[in-house]
């Protein structure tokens, strides 16, 4: 099972690692980097391992420098589709499809119990964003709830076991003011970052997230949480990219990630949103530069908002460029980004669209088992070995199932080319010339 109680988190050699002996081995055995590496990048922030000290899993991760490029994918009931059986599901297909994490974004009259049933069976990093349930409980009196409120909902889910909280800490008051006069395309497209910015603006008070950050980090270090900044004013909008709103927060995450970092708390920054190809890698810069190197996960980038129902493609374009430039953790787009409540279908569509991302990146960034997985997929390839392409490729499923709906009339080419296979016509020249040669030599 992938949820138990653990002891508290043990020394690995650094008095400011919090992380359990048993969770950083394991995450380290998926990785091309040392233990001495990993442990190097713990001290330093620049490497998280999101593993709350209250729950076991058989799969955790590693996210950060000189790391392999991770993927995270969301799941959660709404107020609008509420079905636990079938969120499950996706966190199964997630799971399969490769994601290395998962969040749950649920809102709604279950999401008590969904959580409940996804911290008992997931068996990788599982994140939330408490605002969701602060905005939900109780029922219409968000903007009447207090300071304390905030932290009460953080502790209870701290005690469930998550395992990484998105925190949306960096949005201010002065800047959810400047962010009313409405300068944008899109205005706030952060769901957790509008949540906030409408209960400051009613009462005319500080986030507090920002207000109370202090006490938030105690809470996160009782537990050994990862707090993963939020992005409020991340660009919905590629009109909208790298705005000055945009930067001011990621000035003050800049910040919020010093005094996290100096209370021994691991500290992941979220960053765009809606993004231009020629923007991306500033943005990633930009990032490392004002936050210590700390990991930074993206959502996408999405490179153009005219492609609605293939924004896992539009991701993917954005997060192979982020995440070649440095960006460490990819959180997937789906292709109903946009439109509806994702289903299981376009759950696996959205990992593997992002784990293809990853991966391109990873052989930019000198991951070596990267590039060796290329290699020795083409020369199965090369060899016309089909079982052994589908067994490498990051998703297996798909290339079987387009193979067997056009059974070729030779087994070792496809329908595309059949015989005039340039592969196969070269091969077979080849060894032409060499049994020419052997019995001229004769």
């Amino acid at each position: 099972m992938a949820s138990s109680l653990l002891p508290p988190a043990c020394s690995i050699g650094d008095p400011m690692i919090r992380v359990n002996d048993d969770v950083l081995r394991k995450a380290a055995a998926k990785e091309d980097a040392s233990l001495e590496h990993i442990k190097a990048g713990l001290a330093a922030g620049t490497i998280v391992i999101p593993a709350n000290n209250r729950r076991s899993m058989d799969k955790p991760c590693a996210v950060g420098k000189g790391l392999k490029t991770k993927v995270n994918a969301n799941i959660g009931v709404s107020h609008g589709y509420s079905d636990i059986d079938a969120e499950i599901r996706k966190m199964e297909a997630a799971v399969d499809a490769g994601a290395d994490a998962l969040m749950d974004l649920s809102t709604g009259p279950l999401v008590k119990k969904l959580r409940e049933k996804i911290m008992s069976l997931c068996p990788i990093p599982v994140g939330t964003v408490p605002i969701y349930e602060i905005a939900d409980e109780p029922e219409g009196a968000f903007l009447s709830r207090g300071e304390e409120d905030f932290l009460d909902v953080l502790r209870q889910q701290a005690e469930a076991g998550v395992d990484f909280f998105t925190i949306h800490a960096g949005i201010s008051l002065d800047i959810a003011r400047r962010a009313a006069e409405n300068r944008r395309v899109m205005n706030i497209v952060s769901r957790g970052g509008a949540l906030l910015a409408s209960w400051m603006l009613s009462g005319d008070r500080e986030n507090p997230f920002l207000s109370r950050y202090d006490d938030v980090l105690d809470i996160l270090k009782e537990y050994d949480i990862t707090i993963s900044l939020g992005d409020s004013l991340r660009p919905g909008s590629v009109c909208d990219a790298t705005d000055d709103l945009q930067i001011s927060e990621l000035v003050l995450l800049g910040e919020l990630q010093r005094r996290a970092f100096e209370k021994d708390v691991q500290v992941i920054i979220e960053g765009p949103g809606h993004v231009p190809l020629d923007q991306i890698e500033a943005n990633v810069k930009l990032e490392k530069s004002l936050c210590h190197g700390a990991p930074f996960y993206v959502l996408g980038p999405l490179v153009t908002d005219a492609a609605p129902g293939y924004d896992h493609i539009v991701s993917a374009i954005g997060g192979a460029i982020a995440a070649s430039a440095g960006a460490d953790f990819l959180c997937y787009v789906t292709p109903a980004e946009h439109l509806r409540l994702p289903g299981e279908d376009d759950v696996r569509s959205g990992v593997i669209a992002s784990k293809i991302a990853a991966h391109a990146a990873d052989i930019v960034k000198g991951v070596p088992s990267a590039i060796q997985l290329d290699r020795k997929i083409s020369e199965a390839r090369a060899a016309r070995d089909w079982k052994r392409q589908f067994a490498l490729a990051l998703d297996p499923r798909l290339p079987e199932k387009v193979r067997k709906s056009q059974e070729p009339d030779k087994e070792d080419v496809c329908t595309m080319c059949s015989e005039y296979c340039s592969i196969k016509i070269m091969e077979d020249c080849v060894k032409a010339r060499q049994a020419l040669n052997e019995s001229g030599s004769k």
